[in-house]
C-alpha cells in the first residue's frame, strides 16, 4: 500500500520552502522510478528503507541535501519506504546551509559528510521521532531557527528573478541581471551560489516543468503548438531537449507515463 501527501509549510516558512511531501510505501516487490529535474533543492530523510540509484548501483544516503538536478535519475525501491522530503524554493536553500548551492549540482550529499551540528542533531532526532506529523514539526523548527538568523540581502531579488521565470516563457539572462540589478557576471556568480545551476539550465529545467504543465492540462495538444507555448525554437528543439532531459521524447514520455509538473503543479 502506498500513500503520498503533500504538507505546506507554516506562514512564516512560506517564502522559503515550497512544501514538504511525505511517502510511505509498503508494496512488496521491486518498483522502479525515474525522476526529472525540478528547479528545486531538497532536503531528504529516509525513515524506512532507502531507495536504490541504479546509475550509482548504491542506495540513497539515510539523509541527505539533494541539488538541483540537469538530468533524470532512476531510483528502485523495495518496499518499506518512509521517506519526509522538504522541498525548498528555488532560491533558498543556501540560506539554511549557509554553501554555496552550486557545489550540490547533481549530487546528494549526505549530512553525515556536512560540518553542521545541528542539521546532524535534527537527523538523529528525524529517525527517534514517534510519527511523521513529528517529524515534520522537528524539520520546521529548525528551519524557523535558521530563518531567523538570517539576513540575505540576495533572496528578495532573486525572488523577483524566478517569479518573473516562472511567469515568463520567453526572457534571457541579461534581462534577468537587469531585474537583480547586477551585471551579467555578478548575476550569474549569484544565481549559481544561490540557486544551484546557471541560469541557463535554470531557464532549460524550467521549460520543461512548464512542457510537462501543458501536457498535464492538455494532453492532445500538438507537438507544435506545444513547442510554441513552452518557449522552444521549434519542434525538433523541443524534442531533443525533452529527451535530455527524461530520457523520452514526448512520445514516448507520454505513452509511459501520465505528465505531472512537480515545478508547476504543487
Amino acid at each position: 500500500m502506498q500513500t503520498f501527501k503533500i504538507i505546506h509549510p507554516s506562514p512564516a516558512l512560506k517564502p522559503f520552502v515550497r512544501y514538504y511531501w511525505v511517502l510511505q510505501d509498503s508494496s512488496p516487490g521491486m518498483v522502479s522510478q525515474r525522476t526529472l529535474p525540478t528547479g528545486c533543492m531538497s532536503l531528504v530523510f529516509h525513515r524506512g528503507e532507502r531507495l536504490k540509484v541504479v546509475s550509482q548501483n548504491d542506495l540513497q544516503p539515510r539523509c541527505f541535501i539533494s541539488g538541483q538536478e540537469t538530468s533524470f535519475t532512476d531510483v528502485i525501491s523495495t518496499g518499506n519506504i518512509e521517506m519526509i522530503v522538504t522541498v525548498f524554493q528555488p532560491h533558498t536553500a543556501k540560506m539554511f546551509f549557509h554553501i554555496p548551492t552550486n557545489l550540490f549540482c547533481n549530487r546528494n550529499i549526505s549530512i553525515d559528510d556536512m560540518e553542521d551540528i545541528e542539521l546532524q542533531d535534527l537527523a538523529g532526532k528525524m529517525g527517534d521521532a514517534d510519527n511523521l506529523e513529528t517529524a515534520v514539526i522537528l524539520i520546521e523548527n529548525f528551519l524557523l531557527n535558521r530563518v531567523l538568523l538570517e539576513n540575505n540581502y540576495n533572496i528578495p531579488r532573486l525572488s523577483t528573478v524566478v517569479r518573473h521565470i516562472s511567469n515568463s516563457v520567453h526572457t534571457n539572462i541579461k534581462g534577468l541581471a537587469d531585474i537583480a540589478c547586477l551585471s551579467e557576471k555578478q548575476f550569474c556568480r549569484v544565481f549559481s551560489e544561490h540557486i544551484g545551476t546557471t541560469p541557463k539550465d535554470f531557464l532549460r529545467i524550467i521549460r520543461l516543468q512548464r512542457t510537462l504543465s501543458v501536457l498535464q492540462h492538455n494532453p492532445k495538444i500538438g507537438f507544435a503548438q506545444l513547442s510554441y507555448e513552452c518557449g522552444y525554437t521549434d519542434q525538433s528543439h523541443m524534442i531533443k531537449e525533452f529527451r535530455l532531459f527524461t530520457g523520452y521524447t514526448p512520445k514516448e514520455y507520454i505513452s509511459r507515463c501520465a505528465p505531472v509538473s512537480d515545478y508547476f503543479t504543487f
